[in-house]
């Protein structure tokens, strides 16, 4: 009796033993896929069984069964939901890991600096695998849909690159740079210089935005904000061509004329004292930091020198001078803008 049951013993150790290395062994077998990666999707509220079955149906996992038991036994069933990468070489093991971390395939979008909040719409609408909930056409509509503690939404996304998962929102997106730009805006803001003419924060977002499109040169930030920060201290009009655009809208061209520069609006720097009554781009963190540091000086005007730099003044009559230097007589190879 006593010899009956140690070999039944031993022979159910054995089974154990085999059972354990048959399921290390298809655990560790690369699944079945060809040279190339697949992409496949779990959506949500999927089962692992569920799930499992799908891609046996598919041809790339083999016993699909005993993935899922092995799942349950070892607490590893809740899966996740999204979209996920599946490299040649990739094992049950390694796919059953990927699910229940949740490790699905990442991508980027790059929102450049300068660019105008409509600009970011149109970049939004043309990346794939984002899920578009915003409905709204007109800057109210979305700032009802966003639900943000702001009056305008220019200027209040921070340029970066986001990284985002298939089926994220366009407004989870533009969501997390909004609390990026309040987060980079709050501590520069805390580190500001002295004598600023700022009432608030929102003034220097104002005042960032306009440098952002005055220059792309970095070496040059500080300097213009020198520029436009002594011109309000001594009461003088910025008199920025970058502002009387964007107040024109959809009626600029390509060209800022004289003409424009003399018709009414809340942006037309040239007729209106001190800043605009909202941002005129998205700035980021280097304009933000040149409109709370600008550089000391005596410049009060600036032209572009045709080369992505600008020629700084302290008079009119040197302001002028430089205007018909750089200005009237155009290089051929002219630009506004660093290459």
């Amino acid at each position: 009796m006593q010899k009956g049951i140690i070999a039944l013993l031993s022979v159910l150790f054995l089974a154990l033993i085999a059972g354990n290395w048959l399921l290390n062994h298809y655990l560790a077998t690369p699944l079945l896929l060809e040279s190339s990666s697949k992409a496949i999707r779990v959506s949500p509220g999927t089962s692992l069984t569920s799930q499992s079955r799908q891609l046996a149906d598919e041809g790339i996992l083999q016993w699909p069964r005993l993935l899922t038991v092995y799942g349950r036994l070892s607490g590893q069933a809740d899966i996740k939901a999204g979209e996920y990468l599946l490299n040649p070489g990739d094992t049950p093991r390694d796919l059953l890991a990927m699910w229940v971390k949740g490790d699905v395939i990442q991508y980027s979008l790059t929102f450049p600096e300068g660019r105008r909040f409509a600009d970011w719409l149109v970049l939004l609408a043309g990346t794939e695998k984002i899920n578009h909930v915003l409905q709204g056409e007109g800057m109210d509509e979305l700032l009802v849909e966003l639900d943000l503690d702001v009056n305008h939404l220019e200027g209040w996304f921070f340029p970066d690159t986001y990284s985002f998962s298939a089926g994220d929102t366009d407004r989870d997106i533009l969501l997390r740079a909004h609390a990026r730009m309040i987060a980079v805006l709050e501590a520069e803001w805390q580190g500001r210089a002295p004598n600023l003419p700022y009432e608030n924060p929102y003034q220097a977002l104002i005042m960032a935005s306009i440098i952002e499109r005055e220059t792309g040169a970095p070496d040059e930030r500080r300097q213009i904000a020198g520029v436009f920060v002594r011109r309000l201290q001594k009461g003088m009009r910025l008199q920025t061509d970058p502002t009387v655009i964007y107040g024109l809208g959809d009626e600029y061209k390509g060209n800022i004329r004289r003409k424009h520069l003399r018709q009414p609006s809340a942006y037309n720097t040239y007729l209106i004292d001190g800043l605009p009554p909202t941002p005129i781009a998205m700035p980021g963190r280097d304009a933000i930091h040149a409109a709370l540091h600008p550089e000391q000086g005596d410049s009060l005007y600036f032209v572009a020198k045709g080369d992505g730099s600008h020629y700084f003044s302290a008079t009119l009559e040197g302001h002028q001078k430089a205007v018909r230097e750089f200005q009237l007589k155009r290089r051929s190879d002219y630009r506004s803008s660093p290459q």
